[in-house]
C-alpha cells in the first residue's frame, strides 16, 4: 500500500497526469470544432502548409526535417500540433541576448589559439580541426596537459575520490544523472560537506529530466541547505513546450581549474558497476591535468551564469600555470550548444572521418546518424581504410536499439565492421583514428545529441591518451559479438518492417 501511495504522488505521476488533462483539453477542442468541420480542416491544411514551409527552409539537419514532414503531411492536425510541441528548438531573444553576453565572456577568459601555428607546420589536418574548434566551439588548444584514458567508471572513481579530498578552492559538478540514493553520489557528498566546511566554493548542476527517476522533488534546495551551491537545468513543469527537447546531457567535473574529467559516466551505481543493469556496464572518461582544465572550468562557469543570472568573475578562479613533465600532445576540450546553427559535434566526427588514412574504431551506444555521417563512413570503408563500430549487445532501451541495427545492413555493404559487445551494455564514446587523433566526451551518435542537447568532449591530438583508447578498443573487439552482412539480412520481414518505420522517425526519439 505504501508504495502504491509513493507512485501515486511521485512528481512523474502528476506530471503525466497533468500533461494527459492538455492533450484532454486539446481533444475536446478538436471534437467540439468538429461542428464547423470544413472550416477546422481548412484552418489545419493552412497550418500544415506554413509549418511545412518553416521545416523545408529551416535550418535542422536533413534527415531531422524530412522526419517531420512525414506526420505534418500524413496527419495534418496532430502531425503540426506535435512539430509545434517537440519540433522546434526555440530560443527567446532575451535569452539569446544572454547567451551572446555570457560567450563574450567565455572568450576573454580563455587565451587566444597561438598554438595552432606550430600545429599547422607539421599537420595542417590537425591544424584545420583546431581552427574549426576555436572558430565554431569557442575553445583554443592547449599543450601543457597530462591526459589519462580510463576503461570504466569503477576504475576511475578512486581516483576521483582521491582528488576531491585534496581540492583546495572550488569542485565543480556538472551531470545527466544524479541519483541521490547511489552509493557512487553518497561517498561523493560526504566529501563534499567536509569541503564546504573548509570553505571552498562547491557547485552542482543536473539535468531535471535526466535526473527525475533518480533524484527527490527539488533536490537542489536540500543541497543548498548543506552549503552546496545547486542548480537544476532547464527545470520540467507539466506545459506542453518545445523548450524541454534542449536537455544538459553533458558531463563534467572540475576540481581548482587544474583536473577535469569528461566522458560517458553519470552519478549512479550502474556506472561504477556497483549495480547490475544490461549486463556489464561498459563506460570512459578522459582526465585532464593541466592547462585544458581551465577551458573546462570556463565552461561550467558560463552555464552557471546562465541559469543562475550571476556574473562571476572567471579569473578569480583561474589557477596558476604549473609545467606538466608527462604532458604529451594537444588537447582541446568542446562544448556543444543546439542554439547557434552549428552542428559541432557532427563536424568534429566528420572532420576525423575524413582525415582517417589507416583506420577508424568507434564506440557509441546509439548508432543513429543521419545521411552525411553514414556517407563519410561508409566512403573511408570503400577507399581501404579500416572503419569499425562498436555497439551494445545488451540494449537499454529496445527501440533504440532495433533502430541501431536498422543501419547495420548498409554500413556492412559499403565493408564497414560492426561488433555488438556482448558482457553488456556499452556507454562509451570514444573515437580514435590512426593513432593520431581521439575523442572521447559525452555525445552520442544520435539525433538529440548530435542536434537537441548541450553536449561536452575533449578533442585529443598526439596525446598518450590516444594509444590507451585504441587498446581499449581492441579489448572491447575480443569479447564482441561480429555481425555480419548475412546477420543484418536474415532478419524476419515484419521486425525489418518495424526496424524501418521506427527509423523513419529516428531523428523524434
Amino acid at each position: 500500500m505504501k508504495k502504491i501511495l509513493q507512485l501515486l504522488t511521485h512528481r512523474i505521476t502528476l506530471i503525466i497526469t497533468l500533461m494527459l488533462f492538455q492533450l484532454a483539453i486539446f481533444v475536446g477542442i478538436v471534437i467540439f470544432f468538429n461542428n464547423y468541420f470544413i472550416y477546422f480542416y481548412a484552418l489545419n491544411i493552412f497550418l500544415s502548409i506554413l509549418v511545412t514551409f518553416n521545416i523545408i527552409y529551416s535550418k535542422s539537419n536533413s534527415a531531422y526535417r524530412i522526419a517531420w514532414l512525414i506526420p505534418v503531411l500524413i496527419l495534418p492536425i496532430f502531425g503540426t500540433l506535435l512539430y509545434l510541441l517537440f519540433g522546434i528548438v526555440y530560443i527567446s531573444k532575451s535569452e539569446k541576448t544572454k547567451l551572446e553576453t555570457i560567450n563574450r565572456k567565455y572568450k576573454e577568459a580563455l587565451p587566444s589559439n597561438n598554438l595552432i601555428d606550430q600545429i599547422e607546420k607539421e599537420n595542417k589536418d590537425a591544424a584545420a580541426q583546431a581552427k574549426y574548434i576555436y572558430k565554431y566551439a569557442d575553445t583554443p588548444i592547449y599543450d601543457n596537459t597530462e591526459s589519462k584514458y580510463y576503461k570504466s567508471g569503477e576504475e576511475v572513481f578512486p581516483v576521483i575520490l582521491e582528488n576531491l579530498r585534496n581540492a583546495k578552492k572550488y569542485i565543480f559538478i556538472e551531470y545527466f544523472i544524479l541519483n541521490s540514493s547511489s552509493s557512487m553520489w553518497q561517498e561523493i557528498l560526504e566529501i563534499l560537506k567536509d569541503k564546504v566546511k573548509e570553505g571552498l566554493d562547491i557547485r552542482v548542476i543536473y539535468d531535471d529530466i535526466g535526473s527525475m527517476f533518480a533524484l527527490p522533488y527539488k533536490y537542489n534546495n536540500e543541497l543548498n541547505k548543506l552549503g552546496i551551491k545547486c542548480m537544476i537545468f532547464n527545470p520540467f513543469i507539466p506545459v506542453l513546450s518545445p523548450k524541454f527537447n534542449n536537455r544538459s546531457h553533458r558531463k563534467s567535473l572540475i576540481i581548482d581549474g587544474e583536473i577535469a574529467y569528461t566522458g560517458g559516466i553519470n552519478i549512479a551505481d550502474e556506472y561504477i558497476n556497483r549495480i547490475e543493469r544490461f549486463g556489464y556496464w561498459k563506460d570512459t572518461v578522459i582526465e585532464l591535468i593541466g592547462d585544458a582544465s581551465w577551458a573546462m572550468s570556463v565552461s561550467f562557469l558560463t552555464i552557471w551564469d546562465y541559469l543562475t543570472h550571476e556574473r562571476d568573475d572567471y579569473n578569480y578562479y583561474k589557477p596558476k600555470r604549473k609545467l606538466m613533465k608527462q604532458a604529451t600532445g594537444y588537447c582541446q576540450p568542446f562544448l556543444d550548444t543546439p542554439f547557434d546553427d552549428e552542428f559541432v559535434s557532427e563536424n568534429i566526427f566528420l572532420n576525423l572521418i575524413s582525415k582517417a588514412k589507416d583506420y577508424i574504431y568507434i564506440t557509441t551506444p546509439y548508432l543513429i546518424i543521419d545521411n552525411e555521417l553514414q556517407q563519410a563512413l561508409s566512403n573511408a570503408a570503400k577507399a581501404g581504410i579500416k572503419v569499425i563500430i562498436a555497439t551494445p549487445h545488451i540494449p537499454d532501451k529496445w527501440y533504440i536499439f532495433a533502430v541501431t541495427r536498422a543501419y547495420y545492413e548498409q554500413l556492412l555493404e559499403c565493408e564497414v565492421e560492426i561488433y555488438e559487445y556482448t558482457p553488456g551494455f556499452l556507454h562509451a564514446k570514444s573515437i580514435v583514428v590512426d593513432d593520431l587523433y581521439g575523442y572521447v566526451g559525452s555525445v552520442n551518435l544520435d539525433y538529440r545529441s548530435l542536434f537537441l542537447h548541450f553536449e561536452n568532449g575533449v578533442w585529443l591530438y598526439k596525446t598518450n591518451s590516444i594509444l590507451e583508447i585504441k587498446e581499449d578498443f581492441k579489448d572491447i573487439i575480443k569479447v564482441s559479438q561480429q555481425i555480419t552482412l548475412e546477420d543484418a539480412q536474415n532478419v524476419v520481414w515484419y521486425r525489418k518492417l518495424g526496424r524501418t518505420i521506427l527509423r523513419v522517425f529516428s531523428p523524434l526519439m
